[in-house]
């Protein structure tokens, strides 16, 4: 018993004979072929469970005939099928179905280049009686909405506040710097990168930070070294710039908008507590005094003392902490209405704060995230050694 594809079936009865056009339709339909032990009646039996009926002796017999829905075939066509005398029963040569198989399998490769090259969205194309579907899907990154409504002190006044709301009106921002393989493994210093990421929406980040620098000055300045900084969305696009200059006792670090600068932060000289004074243009507007040694609480206050914002440095685990420089910072701006806050922030805690802290300065104390981190939590990789930790 033989057995024949759909496309096969197809291609034997379409090249090798004329057929009537409902013959042809009637064949493609078929899936498989059965024979009672008698050689009584052969069924072909189509997708939809219908049956074509013929008799054996009139298949290959030269004055048989098919009968179709409304006309007769002569039965001479199906000689070529026969071998021995008229009345033997029907198969096919070998030869000739490995070269149908080889042909079959040309034209399967050709339509998938093809296919390959399709358009990104769908298409049907239609070949040998078959509709072919093909999607092709691309991820699409979207920026996560705002947490916090961008009205009273966060409605943005020019355009540069405008341009960084879409990452900063947000209560609580979680910086992550990526691990740097080639200084942990061979104390070679890499450019720092982050990833921002907004607690309310966590699956997916909403900006980026990107270290550039020299990569000399990298390998002798280590942490004293001069580098920019770009702050992107989760689209890629620049939002603003931090520029951090060479230093030798105390650092500064400067955000800018579009070459222009907005705030500055500067550290205050001091043998163990840690200092730094926030401005916006040339005004100060916050401070933060911490006490040093194990203390990882950063708060930003204002003149009365009062709390504007904090930022904590988390503890990642022995291995992180001891082995690498990748550090895990959470910024918390504080409430800025409680009746403003949307979607998943209504859930999360915020710190209570005197007053909400406008877009030009959270601005400016994301730009000191980025400087303690280089102040004083970028200390592994060493001269070349690995694990060595480099001091002041």
């Amino acid at each position: 018993m033989i057995y024949l594809s759909r496309r096969s079936l197809s291609s034997l009865l379409r090249s090798g004979f004329n057929l009537r056009g409902d013959l042809a339709a009637a064949a493609v339909s078929c899936s498989s072929l059965f024979s009672d032990a008698d050689g009584g009646i052969k069924k072909l039996h189509s997708r939809a469970g219908n049956a074509v009926l013929w008799r054996n002796s009139q298949l290959c017999s030269s004055q048989g005939s098919f009968f179709g829905r409304g006309g007769q075939v002569s039965g001479s066509v199906f000689r070529c099928f026969c071998s021995g005398s008229d009345t033997s029963p029907p198969s096919l040569d070998r030869k000739f179905l490995a070269q149908l198989w080889v042909a079959d399998k040309k034209k399967l490769k050709a339509m998938e280049k093809r296919y390959k090259k399709a358009s990104k969205h769908r298409n049907y194309t239609e070949n040998d009686g078959f509709d072919v579907h093909f999607e092709t899907v691309e991820p699409t990154v979207e920026q996560p909405p705002v947490s916090q409504s961008m009205s009273g002190l966060l409605k943005p006044k020019t355009s540069d506040e405008a341009k960084i709301a879409t990452l900063l009106a947000r209560s609580n921002l979680l910086v992550t710097r990526d691990i740097e393989w080639a200084n942990l493994v061979l104390g070679f210093e890499q450019e720092n990168r982050y990833i921002v990421v907004d607690v309310c929406y966590p699956e997916a980040p909403v900006g980026s930070i990107r270290e550039q620098s020299n990569l000399l000055a990298r390998q002798l300045l280590r942490t004293r070294r001069p580098f920019v900084a770009s702050i992107t969305d989760a689209l890629g696009n620049e939002l603003f710039r931090v520029r951090r200059p060479f230093w030798w006792l105390t650092s500064s670090i400067y955000a800018e908008i579009d070459g222009e600068e907005i705030g500055v932060v500067h550290r205050r000289w001091h043998l163990w507590r840690r200092i730094y004074d926030l401005y916006l243009g040339n005004n100060q507007f916050a401070v933060v005094e911490n006490p040093g040694f194990w203390n990882w609480t950063f708060t930003v206050k204002d003149a009365d003392g009062e709390v504007l914002a904090q930022i904590d440095r988390d503890w990642r685990g022995f291995g992180f902490e001891i082995f690498t420089d990748a550090g895990q910072y959470v910024i918390r701006f504080g409430k800025a209405d409680a009746a403003a806050k949307t979607g998943p922030a209504t859930l999360v805690e915020e710190l209570e704060v005197k007053r909400p802290l406008t877009l030009s300065e959270r601005a400016v104390v994301l730009t000191l995230a980025i400087s303690l981190d280089n102040d004083y939590f970028s200390r592994h990789g060493g001269w070349g050694i690995p694990f060595m930790a480099v001091g002041e």
